[in-house]
C-alpha cells in the first residue's frame, strides 16, 4: 500500500463521500501511486459538499509567526502577507508553481495578529522519502519571524480550513500604569484598572451555541458565513499585570474574538454591566455593539491551536514520518591527541 493510494486509510474516515482517483508517478520510485484529494468539507461549513479539486500528495504544515510586520495571512503581494512569504519559500523548495501548491490556511488571521498553531496544507505531484530536508529548507528560506514547526503527510480528505473542528485563541492585556517593553508587540496596554471578576462573569454569557451576528464585522470574501458558533470555554487568567483571555470554539468569524474582547474590556472597566452581553447577542445586530466599543487591537491576539478529528491526522501508509525539525550535535573528534 502506498501513500495516498491506500483504501484502508480512507476507509477509516467517517462517512466521507467518494472522490476522484488518479495515477501519478512517485519521485521516490518508478511505481505509480494512486492518489485522491478533495477541496473542502468539515465542521466550519456543515452544508459544504466535498468536491474533488486537485490530485497529488497532501502535506500538513504547523506554523508559528509574529504577525507584526505582515498584513495578515491571506495572499497579497504588497504589503506582504504570511501566505505570500510561505508560498515563495515553498515554490523554491519544491520547484513548483504557486498555482500547483494549492496552499490553504486554517485561519485567515488579520494584519498584526500572531500565531503559535496555524495549520496549512499544500500538495505536490510527488512523494518524499523524508521530510527533514524540505523542513530545513523551508525554515532556511523563511524570515526569522515565520517558522514551520512540523511537516507531516495527511490523508487526501484533510483540509486545513474546512476539516477543523475547533480553534483556540489567546488575547493578552497588560494592565498596569507602565507598559512592559518586552510585551508591547504581543499584549494590549490598558492603564485603567480592570475588574477580572466581572469580566469572567460576562465571558460566561458567550459560552454555548449562539448566533454571534452582533460580534462580526462585514467579511471581506467569506460570502455569507453561518453566524451560529459554539464557544466551549472562555477563561480569563490573571498573571500579575498580564490578563490572558483564552477562548476555544467550533469556529470564529471575521474579528469576532477581538469584538468579544473589546466588550469585556468595557465591562472590566466597570463602564457597563456584565448582563449587556446577552442583550447584545439577542439583537444580532453589529450596530448595537458599536454603541459600546470598537474592536480590540490586533497585536494582542494569537491563534494558539487548531483542532481536527484524529482520523484526519493519521499518517497514511507508505508516507515519510512527521518532521519536527533537525537537532544538530557535535561529533567526537576522531584525531587522537598526544
Amino acid at each position: 500500500m502506498t501513500c495516498y493510494g491506500g483504501v484502508a486509510a480512507a476507509a477509516a474516515l467517517p462517512s466521507l463521500p467518494p472522490t476522484t482517483l488518479t495515477t501519478l508517478p512517485s519521485s521516490s520510485s518508478n511505481t505509480s501511486v494512486r492518489v485522491r484529494d478533495v477541496g473542502s468539507g468539515g465542521a466550519e461549513h456543515p452544508n459544504t459538499v466535498l468536491k474533488p479539486t486537485v490530485d497529488g500528495f497532501k502535506w500538513r504544515l504547523l506554523i508559528s509567526y509574529d504577525g507584526t510586520h505582515y498584513k495578515g495571512w491571506q495572499f497579497q503581494q504588497t504589503p506582504p502577507t504570511i501566505q505570500c512569504i510561505l508560498e515563495k519559500a515553498l515554490t523554491r523548495a519544491t520547484k513548483l508553481e504557486r498555482k500547483d501548491l494549492h496552499l490553504v490556511g486554517a485561519s485567515r488571521t488579520d494584519g498584526g495578529v500572531h500565531a503559535w498553531g496555524q495549520v496549512a496544507h499544500f500538495v505536490t505531484p510527488f512523494n518524499y522519502d523524508s521530510l527533514d530536508s524540505i523542513h530545513a529548507a523551508l525554515n532556511g528560506l523563511l524570515p526569522p519571524d515565520i517558522r514551520v514547526r512540523e511537516i507531516s503527510a495527511v490523508v487526501p480528505e484533510f483540509h486545513a480550513r474546512f476539516s477543523a473542528k475547533g480553534k483556540t485563541y489567546h488575547y493578552k492585556i497588560f494592565n498596569d500604569a507602565v507598559m512592559d517593553p518586552f510585551q508591547r508587540l504581543y499584549a494590549y496596554h490598558v492603564t485603567h484598572k480592570l475588574n477580572a471578576a466581572v469580566m469572567r462573569e460576562a465571558a460566561n454569557h458567550f459560552i454555548g451555541t449562539r448566533d454571534f451576528s452582533a460580534f462580526v464585522n462585514s467579511s471581506r470574501n467569506d460570502g455569507v458565513p453561518n453566524p451560529v458558533k459554539t464557544i466551549f470555554r472562555f477563561d480569563i487568567i490573571k498573571m500579575g499585570a498580564l490578563l490572558q483571555l483564552e477562548v476555544e470554539g467550533s469556529g470564529f468569524m471575521y474579528r469576532q474574538v477581538r469584538n468579544m474582547v473589546a466588550l469585556l474590556l468595557q465591562i472590566g472597566k466597570e463602564a457597563i454591566a456584565p448582563d449587556i452581553v446577552p442583550k447584545i447577542l439577542a439583537t444580532r445586530d453589529r450596530k448595537e455593539l458599536a454603541k459600546y466599543t470598537l474592536a480590540a487591537p490586533p497585536h494582542g491576539l494569537c491563534l494558539v491551536a487548531v483542532k481536527y478529528n484524529e482520523e484526519y491526522l493519521q499518517l497514511p501508509l507508505g508516507c515519510p514520518t512527521t518532521s519536527l525539525g533537525r537537532h544538530h550535535s557535535i561529533s567526537k573528534c576522531k584525531v587522537p591527541f598526544y
